[in-house]
Order: structure tokens, then C-alpha cells, then sequence
């Protein structure tokens, strides 16, 4: 039986990917960050200790495919260089690179892009950092859903909100358009969204 109350099926093309124009500022910063995510994630597999390899069977008469975390998977993907960037500020690169499994309804640079201007510079600072974490842990969902077994309804994330399903004129999730699907990972699955959630517990406007 699946443990979640709200399922729905996705049937969405791949989402197109679009050249993004973003302030010099603006690039300084994720590419510093991202730069971080990069040492950070290279330490935490230099300890000595075994690293976990998910091997994923693509089916019986298919060659095992190795896959990597949710956060090396959309460190792999030019367009969440955003979203690691954020991650990474959040000190939740670890979090999400553990055992899960996770469910990460994952936003483009075009959905950050779209944030109100300054924005993203703000969540970015150390002292907005509690409300980062709250912005991002509402993408996720502390169990893997694969795109065939969910229908529409709330479901509860891991900031402990709840975001609604929506099937009616495309899959949405509150707002946001669901762009793909099923994006493999060995703690998890990623799916698209083109817009960034913000939780009822957040108000962007304080900051």
C-alpha cells in the first residue's frame, strides 16, 4: 500500500531548457557557491570510510546503470546550478545526499530567475539561512514517488506543510507546472517544476 495520501500520474514532456540572463552579481554568487558544493561533496567521500553505490537494474537482460545522490545528480544538470547553489548556503548538501529515499520537486534557474528581483541574493545570506532551509525542505517529500504512483490531493513535506497536487490543465504542484519526471537517483527521484515553492510559513516580504 503506498504511504502517501496524495498520488497522482504524470505523463509531461522533457522540460526545454533556455538560455538564462542573470546580473554579474548574481553569477559571482551561485558560481561560488556551486564551486563550494563541489569541495564539500568531494570531503564528504574522502573520509576514509565506504561510499554507497546504488546500482539501478534497468531490467533483467540490461547492464546495471551506477547512480549518483540527488545532489550529484543535480549537480550534473547545468540547469540546477541554482538549486545546488542554495542547497549548498542551506548546509542541507549532506542532508540530501544521505540514505532517504527523498522526492525532490526540483526548480530550474528559470523558475529562481522569476523570483522577485533580489530575492534569491537575500535567502542567500547567512542571516536568512532558517528560511532558506524552510523554502527548500518544502520541495521535498521524505519517501520515493515515482511519477506512476501519485494522484492529486495534498502532500505533506518534509518542512511539515503541505503542497496540493493538481491534474486539471497540466500536472501542477500549488502553482508550479511539473516539467519531467522520474529523474533518477540512487536516494531518491527528482521531478521538474518551473516555479519555486514558498511555504505558508514563509513570508518572502519580511526579508
Amino acid at each position: 500500500m503506498n504511504p502517501h495520501p496524495a498520488l497522482f500520474y504524470l505523463s509531461v514532456p522533457t522540460v526545454l531548457v533556455f538560455p538564462i540572463h542573470r546580473s554579474e552579481t548574481m553569477k559571482k554568487t551561485i558560481t561560488a557557491i556551486a564551486a563550494a558544493s563541489v569541495l564539500l561533496l568531494s570531503a564528504c567521500g574522502s573520509d576514509g570510510s565506504s561510499t554507497d553505490t546504488t546500482v539501478a537494474a534497468v531490467d533483467s537482460t540490461e547492464m546495471a546503470a551506477e547512480v549518483g545522490t540527488i545532489v550529484e545528480v543535480a549537480q550534473g544538470n547545468e540547469d540546477f546550478s541554482t538549486l545546488v547553489a542554495a542547497v549548498v548556503a542551506a548546509g542541507l548538501a549532506e542532508t540530501l545526499s544521505g540514505e532517504g529515499p527523498f522526492t525532490v520537486f526540483a526548480p530550474t534557474n528559470a523558475a529562481f530567475e522569476a523570483l522577485p528581483a533580489g530575492l534569491l541574493e537575500k535567502l542567500l545570506l547567512p542571516e536568512n539561512k532558517e528560511t532558506l532551509v524552510k523554502i527548500l525542505t518544502y520541495h521535498v517529500v521524505g519517501a520515493k514517488v515515482m511519477a506512476a504512483d501519485v494522484m492529486a490531493g495534498d502532500v505533506t513535506t518534509v518542512e511539515g506543510s503541505t503542497f496540493a497536487i493538481s491534474t486539471e490543465g497540466g500536472v501542477k504542484v500549488n502553482t508550479s507546472n511539473v516539467t519531467a519526471t522520474d529523474v533518477a537517483a540512487s536516494n531518491g527521484v527528482i521531478h521538474v517544476i518551473d516555479a519555486v515553492l514558498v511555504p505558508p510559513t514563509v513570508d518572502v516580504s519580511a526579508l
